[in-house]
């Protein structure tokens, strides 16, 4: 008697570990990945033919802010999560920075009953290192549905904040995880807040939050975990000389960059976008770009995150520096990478590399980021060469706007599979959220 998989995809390119591709097939069952064959003949409950497509370990955005509780009206973990979806998006790991913070067992528990049976991904969930915490963070990170503990070194949006290297190095003693760091020196952004004066727009936001901002808080970060070998995870890089700066101690630092900061430059941004290319740390010149390129080719750079962090645009339209900091991005960071593949950027295996086993290897995630006998059927299903317009009117995130509107790329997710099931295709979804916590190997 013949085996029946759940789900059979046939006749696409499937992208393995190694800089490999077969055209092989896929059998799923019980939400696991069950056979790699190049047999035709299986019997299955639901077949996909990907013909001309290309299939990916399910893209991992290891940092999202979705807003809730607190800021339902920007987004929530549905919309948020639905985004991703529509973007190829398997797993996000959403920030601890809502209203109330992520900072307790307590509210840990309560966002993961917010977002049982309406997440359309499967999810994990960081917590905020506070200064009331610290006695807490053993517990917390190793919580089931926590991805570790997140610390913001300068002040954003939310009210999360460790500003100072006592507890800075309290906190990096407690428990073993990987910690993820929001790096900007909250002093020199203090001092130099003084700098913004009245007549000021977003284009003062790189002047405002310069270079040193983060060059300082990355070196205070190397100093503090060489001696206590504590591993940790900067995200949002966005300096040459953090790059120059993390090269020398890959064996305890990982590190994130975002699509944003990889396509869009200062000024340009800032004249074309104006408040809706403020983020934090801010949009740079074209020589970090550069910069940055140069440490996804070198191998320096680990991770692609959206950073996806929304705003109105009635919000966004306030006066500087009053407007919020943060852009959309969870639906688009996949085609945007796609894109920058087709012209050349990056290789395919390197973009698995960044947003699928990248992602998983760093937070020691079971299961997932690698298209393998055993593992979670989490597979994005793209099509690297149809053309498409991101345009405002498809983002389904609740501010409805993308900085990417009526940009034309070459590269778009076509299906995305969870837990084994079709949960988007062509654009449109199917059936009901049915993401899941995420599970972790506690190893370090």
């Amino acid at each position: 008697m013949t085996d029946t998989y759940d789900l059979f995809i046939k006749n696409g390119d499937v992208v393995f570990p190694n800089n490999r591709t077969e055209r092989v097939n896929i059998g799923v069952k019980s939400s696991l990945i069950s056979i790699i064959t190049t047999k035709n003949n299986i019997d299955a409950k639901k077949i996909i033919d990907a013909k001309n497509l290309t299939i990916i370990p399910g893209a991992i955005d290891s940092q999202v802010h979705f807003r809730e509780p607190g800021d339902i009206h920007k987004e929530d973990l549905e919309s948020g999560s639905k985004s991703a979806v529509l973007g190829g998006i398997t797993t996000v790991f959403e920030m601890p920075n809502t209203s109330p913070p992520t900072s307790t067992p307590k509210l840990l528990k309560e966002k993961l009953k917010l977002a049982k049976n309406r997440m359309w991904t499967n999810y994990a969930f960081f917590a905020g290192a506070t200064l009331e915490n610290i006695d807490l963070i053993e517990k917390l990170e190793l919580m089931p549905g926590c991805s570790g503990i997140k610390i913001f070194m300068g002040s954003s949006t939310g009210n999360l904040l460790i500003p100072d290297d006592d507890t800075l190095t309290k906190i990096f003693k407690k428990g073993h995880r990987r910690m993820a760091i929001h790096a900007e020196d909250e002093n020199r952004l203090q001092e130099r807040k003084k700098l913004i004066k009245k007549n000021h727009n977003s284009s003062f936001h790189p002047i405002w939050r310069d270079e040193y901002c983060s060059i300082n808080a990355t070196n205070r970060i190397i100093s503090m975990i060489r001696k206590i070998k504590r591993p940790v995870h900067i995200l949002h890089v966005t300096t040459s000389e953090e790059i120059d700066l993390i090269k020398e101690h890959k064996d305890f630092i990982t590190l994130e960059v975002t699509p944003q900061h990889l396509t869009l430059s200062s000024p340009e941004c800032y004249e074309k976008l104006g408040s809706l290319a403020q983020m934090n740390p801010p949009i740079r010149s074209i020589k970090h770009q550069r910069a940055l390129w140069k440490g996804i080719k070198e191998g320096i750079v680990d991770v692609i995150g959206s950073d996806h962090a929304p705003h109105t645009i009635e919000e966004k339209r306030k006066s500087y520096p009053e407007s919020p900091s943060g852009m959309p991005g969870v639906q688009t960071s996949l085609p945007i990478m796609l894109n920058h593949v087709n012209n050349g950027k990056l290789s395919l295996y390197r973009l698995v590399e960044l947003m699928c086993s990248n992602p998983a290897k760093i937070y020691n995630i079971k299961n997932k980021g690698l298209i393998k006998l055993g593992y979670d059927a989490d597979i994005s299903v793209v099509d690297l060469k149809k053309k498409h317009v991101i345009t405002n009117k498809n983002i389904a995130s609740k501010c409805g706007w993308s900085p990417f509107h009526n940009k034309k790329i070459t590269g778009w997710p076509i299906m995305t599979i969870i837990n084994g099931k079709l949960v988007m295709k062509k654009g449109s979804l199917l059936g009901k959220p049915i993401g899941s916590p995420v599970s972790f190997n506690h190893r370090e």
